[in-house]
């Protein structure tokens, strides 16, 4: 029996730990050539060996570095299935108190660079062998639908990762009918940014708690649940899903969501 990937080549950013990480592997285990970009070069090279894969360094806000990429994974592999955009940065921060170059920041790394990544991937997806086809996933959060006061710069760049995903998905079905675009959205997950945002509190169990108990599963996702959300929206199992937004996020939004946030964070993407 093949994997749900199979002869497929995908790129994951952000790949080198948490969500990225667990999608390069499950891509993997389904088949997948992997390529898998971050700027963390040590890790990103150490998952490329776990799972047979390709890494390569790369800052995502960097249009020549996307142009350098596709061209490498064209004349590696000659075709181009499936992109990930995973990369992202959290920000604390209420609208009051946010520091302009701390805004940039966000905005660069979480939303203009996955405008450049559905823009570059589309070039090589529309020129595969068997005609145009390809699969991207675009990282958003559950804060794309709720008012974080202390989230200013990543509650606005994750909901506009939710509306660009849209008018990719429309534009790519119109010219080229199964270049698909879904975003998703993971309520908190258990994951090293996450982790580390923990360890600045005075009582971290405290606020571990809170967090379990913020979803109405009674738990914070992992990493390999939203892995592998995202290889269903990567297979051909999901041939007729595009403009979608998946979430993930154990009935969080269902429950009301913002009501019994923590001041530890909220949902995040990577």
């Amino acid at each position: 029996m093949t994997g749900r990937l199979q002869g497929k080549v995908a790129i994951v950013t952000g790949g080198a730990s948490g969500i990225g990480a667990a999608c390069c592997r499950r891509f993997s285990e389904e088949g997948a050539q992997v390529v898998l970009t971050d700027i963390q070069e040590d890790l990103g090279q150490r998952v490329a060996a776990e799972v047979g894969g390709w890494f390569m360094p790369q800052d995502v806000t960097q249009e020549a570095g996307w142009a350098s990429l596709m061209a490498q994974v064209l004349q590696r592999y000659g075709r181009l299935d499936i992109l990930v955009n995973n990369a992202g940065v959290t920000s604390r921060s209420s609208v009051e108190d946010m520091d302009l170059d701390a805004w940039n920041h966000a905005m660069a790394v979480n939303v203009t660079s996955v405008m450049l990544g559905c823009k570059h991937a589309i070039k090589l997806m529309k020129s595969n062998p068997e005609g145009p086809a390809g699969s991207i996933i675009n990282l958003s959060s559950i804060a794309a639908y709720l008012g974080m006061p202390d989230a200013a710069a990543y509650s606005a760049s994750k909901g506009a990762v939710r509306l660009l995903t849209k008018s990719v998905a429309v534009h790519c079905a119109q010219q080229y009918g199964k270049i698909r675009c879904n975003s998703i959205h993971p309520g908190a997950v258990d994951t090293p940014i996450h982790q580390a945002r923990l360890s600045q509190v005075a009582d971290r169990q405290a606020a571990l708690a809170s967090l379990d108990r913020l979803q109405p599963m009674g738990r914070m996702g992992t990493a390999t649940e939203m892995a592998n959300c995202i290889v269903f929206l990567a297979s051909d199992e999901s041939s007729f899903v595009t403009g979608s937004e998946l979430l993930a996020d154990g009935g969080w939004l269902a429950e009301g969501g913002i009501r019994n946030l923590p001041k530890t964070g909220g949902g995040q993407a990577a």
